[in-house]
């Protein structure tokens, strides 16, 4: 195996562990004997299990936000909804092991799933921003509302995750319809009720 094939091997025995396990259950030493290498191949190519870990987790932030950013493509908020919402539902169906180890607290100083959400709502704040404007609303409204957007659509694929009911079409359509249906009675100025 060449240097790039062994990295990408040690890569794919991690993440699957990782996955099934959490960081802190995984040692080296099982790294070492699921991939059939010794310890300090391992050590050599990422400087041990933190080194591993932040290039698994780091690789997978990178595949969720390029998919979701690459999704959003159409210009009618509606299309929009559900384009974020069917690509990050893709994503956990199609990449479980991925989406698991993004979902859970690391002690490793990696970004996290929190600061993946943080900059995911930051692609959504420009297009909301735009849709804002176009309606007459207050465009520095669009940061709290694309984390409110992004963190509702990223709680839910928490709970799906495990659940995997009802089908992923129907949970975001599901989704789409709260979120887009309550955009359509949106008030320029809400208050609470304050019974």
């Amino acid at each position: 195996m060449s240097a790039q094939q062994r990295r990408e091997q040690l890569l794919s025995v991690g993440k699957a562990l990782f996955a099934s396990r959490g960081y802190e259950a995984v040692t080296v030493e099982e790294i070492a004997a699921a991939a059939e290498v010794s310890k300090p191949v391992v050590y050599e190519h990422f400087g041990g299990k933190e080194g591993l870990y932040a290039v698994v987790v780091d690789r997978e932030m990178q595949a969720l936000l390029l998919r979701i950013t690459d999704a959003l493509t159409g210009q009618h908020p509606r299309q929009l909804l559900e384009q974020a919402g069917m690509a990050l539902f893709d994503y956990i169906d199609g990449d479980t092991d991925g989406f698991r180890i993004l979902v859970r607290d690391s002690p490793v100083p990696t970004g996290n799933f929190a600061s993946l959400i943080v900059e995911i709502a930051g692609k959504v704040e420009y297009l909301l921003a735009k849709q804002f404007k176009s309606r007459g609303f207050n465009t520095k409204l669009a940061p709290m509302y694309s984390q409110m957007l992004v963190g509702m659509v990223a709680l839910t694929g928490q709970w799906w995750l495990d659940v995997r009911k009802p089908d992923k079409e129907e949970v975001v359509a599901h989704l789409v319809n709260l979120a887009y249906n309550g955009f359509s009675h949106l008030e320029h100025k809400p208050k609470l009720s304050g019974e």
